[in-house]
């Protein structure tokens, strides 16, 4: 069974403004915090994964998935939805400019491939990332999410 997203979700903010993306992962971290899945320390692992490693996280054109490894930072597992209204580069050769950060908050590796997969799995739909792009509201973004999950 693949992992519904809009179950897994504890923040969503849509049509943010970040003028880099250290602000865009800095918004996605915010979300994790707020919603209580990790502290503010797991943000700065975030961003200094990328500083370490490159854009690797821009995992599709477009999309960013924030991480760090799994740490004591992380309260338990969550992710953040953050679109973006202006899209901000990171870097990425092929991905870039990206337009939605999904924060995520593992406590494990397993979690971290469950999330990718389920990633992969609604946004490789164009319907479906079309509606998730013009989406205003959290309550839309979890109802496409929801719906999705349910097709697949």
């Amino acid at each position: 069974m693949t992992l519904n997203l809009a179950e897994s979700l504890c923040s969503i903010s849509t049509k943010a403004t970040a003028s880099d993306w250290r602000e865009a992962i800095r918004l996605s971290g915010d979300g994790l915090v707020s919603g209580g899945a990790t502290t503010d320390e797991y943000t700065d692992q975030m961003i200094a994964a990328v500083v370490e490693h490159g854009p690797y996280i821009v995992i599709a054109p477009g999309i960013a998935l924030a991480h760090a490894r799994p740490s004591d930072a992380v309260l338990h597992g969550g992710l953040s939805w953050v679109s973006l209204e202006t899209p901000v580069e990171f870097g990425h050769p092929k991905n870039d400019p990206v337009t939605l950060v999904i924060g995520l908050a593992a406590v494990d590796h397993t979690t971290h491939i469950d999330v990718l997969k389920a990633v992969a799995g609604v946004l490789s739909d164009k319907a479906v990332r079309a509606r998730l792009d013009a989406a205003t509201t959290d309550e839309e973004v979890r109802t496409i999410l929801g719906e999705a999950a349910s097709a697949s």
